[in-house]
């Protein structure tokens, strides 16, 4: 795999991306960033429970989960530097995640339906040379919905695709024909704000490793 020109990258250092997401790591490799996978525990269900006093301030609350996720592997080994990131999409103040259910998907995107939301994806990134806790950001992104009527958000949700996204929703699947325009990073709304990410590994492998 080719390197990416923008970060200089020490020869013997890969990326640990702590997540499960096979868009994250297709984002990763298109971007020519090093990387190998070991996703974290599952520690987002346990977590969001405890953080209702954060659904105000929806920024913080995933740059929280993202930094829970890159600790819980960079913990294992502090020598490597690990990435974690979390998805949310927010509307009317209200932070939605993964549907529990096919009717909780069908409720989500009827909600969404012919009306602008935000997705915010935060990254979190720890080890040798990022220090420990470890450096958090946020990317923000306006994406406008086309209205949406119940027999069509039935037969997207009937695919599958809407059952592990934020929102219920893929704009890089079957979901980009429902949405009217993105305001912002297009990548972020996939789940990994690369211009961010790039911008963050830069500022960490300049410096002197702590």
């Amino acid at each position: 795999m080719m390197t990416t020109p923008f970060v200089s990258w020490p020869e013997d250092m890969k990326l640990v991306l702590a997540s499960r997401s096979p868009r994250r790591a297709e984002l990763l490799q298109v971007a020519g960033i090093p990387f190998v996978i070991e996703p974290a525990p599952d520690v987002e269900a346990e977590l969001a429970a405890t953080l209702t006093d954060l659904h105000p301030y929806p920024h913080q609350y995933a740059m929280t989960l993202a930094a829970a996720k890159a600790q819980a592997v960079a913990e294992k080994d502090t020598t490597r530097l690990v990435l974690g990131s979390d998805t949310i999409v927010v509307i009317d103040g209200d932070i939605l995640e993964k549907p529990v259910d096919v009717e909780d998907a069908v409720a989500l995107l009827s909600r969404l339906s012919g009306r602008k939301h935000v997705v915010i994806s935060a990254i979190a990134l720890c080890g040798a040379s990022a220090g420990m806790p470890g450096l958090q950001a946020y990317e923000e992104t306006e994406v406008e919905f086309l209205p949406l009527d119940d027999n069509s958000i039935r037969r997207y949700v009937a695919t599958g695709e809407p059952m592990d996204k934020a929102g219920a929703y893929g704009i890089q699947g079957y979901g980009a024909l429902m949405v009217r325009g993105v305001h912002g990073c297009y990548f972020n709304v996939m789940g990994l704000p690369l211009s961010l990410l790039g911008e963050t590994l830069r500022s960490i492998l300049s410096a002197p490793l702590k």
